[in-house]
């Protein structure tokens, strides 16, 4: 950790923990009180800073956040400082998908975010829509193939299924993976955020990815905002967005994942 850090935080002790691949994590202490700390290169103050904003939002629509503190850079580092939350192993995964029904249920007012942000390293854009295929064919899907073939990767797909879905904007978590949910003793907690207002079943999309959620928590979901036909087609677009950043984030290893996807796609249409 840079010494200027230590200093402009009055950090009194650190200890590195398990934060995720992109930034440095510690258990700190400052002026006696225990915090989370995540720190990346200056570059990143707006990545952290957007993050806040995005922690902020979801608080505000009834989810539980690890409260944001502070962020900013300092000497050649830039920081975000959060409420430390002591996670458990296991929770009620009914209650989390029931608090996420009654948060997407709040009607935002047009599709979109008043940032941009990130999803994961990778910038994310936003501004404002009042057409939901178009948003998310054009803010999206597009940046990542176009990410993507400059990375030698070339893939295209023609699918048009969200044409004549018109679903109303709900504040999306954006990046909700098992790696982003968690348990405290009081209840379910969400984290790392990729805020934005979109079809909610984007989020339900990526809850299904990389090992998925248990089944309690889609079953109490459907139970307090019961999914709309179509679901089952739409999710792998939505889901397609997060797989070409991962193929463009970290390499071919995923390329099978997103070949596949765009097949199964294609079959949808035909």
């Amino acid at each position: 950790m840079d010494v200027a850090l230590r200093k402009r935080l009055r950090i009194e002790s650190a200890q590195p923990v398990d934060g995720g691949c992109i930034h440095e994590c510690y258990k700190v202490s400052i002026d006696g009180r225990a915090f989370f700390l995540k720190t990346n290169l200056a570059s990143q103050a707006d990545n952290f800073a957007a993050e806040a904003d995005g922690l902020i939002a979801l608080r505000n629509a009834g989810l539980r956040v690890p409260g944001p503190v502070a962020h900013g850079a300092a000497g050649q580092q830039a920081y975000l400082i959060l409420e430390l939350l002591e996670l458990k192993p296991k929770g009620d995964w009914a209650a989390l998908g029931r608090t996420l029904a009654k948060a997407h249920r709040r009607p935002g007012p047009r599709f979109g975010w008043s940032r941009d942000n990130y999803i994961g390293a990778t910038p994310q854009r936003n501004g404002w829509s009042d057409d939901w295929a178009e948003f998310w064919r054009e803010k999206r899907l597009r940046p990542q193939f176009e990410l993507a073939r400059r990375n030698g990767f070339d893939l295209r797909v023609d699918a048009e299924i969200l044409q004549d879905h018109r679903p109303q904007p709900s504040l999306l978590h954006g990046d909700l993976w098992s790696g982003n949910a968690g348990f405290t003793q009081e209840g379910p907690v969400v984290f790392d955020p990729a805020v934005y207002y979109g079809d909610r079943e984007a989020d339900l999309a990526m809850t299904e990815l990389f090992g998925g959620f248990p089944r309690e928590f889609y079953e109490a979901y459907e139970e307090t905002y019961p999914l709309e036909p179509g679901y089952q087609v739409r999710k792998h677009l939505y889901n397609l967005y997060h797989l070409l950043n991962h193929l463009n984030l970290f390499g071919a290893g995923y390329l099978s994942q997103v070949k596949e996807t765009l097949g199964l796609l294609r079959r949808s249409c035909s």
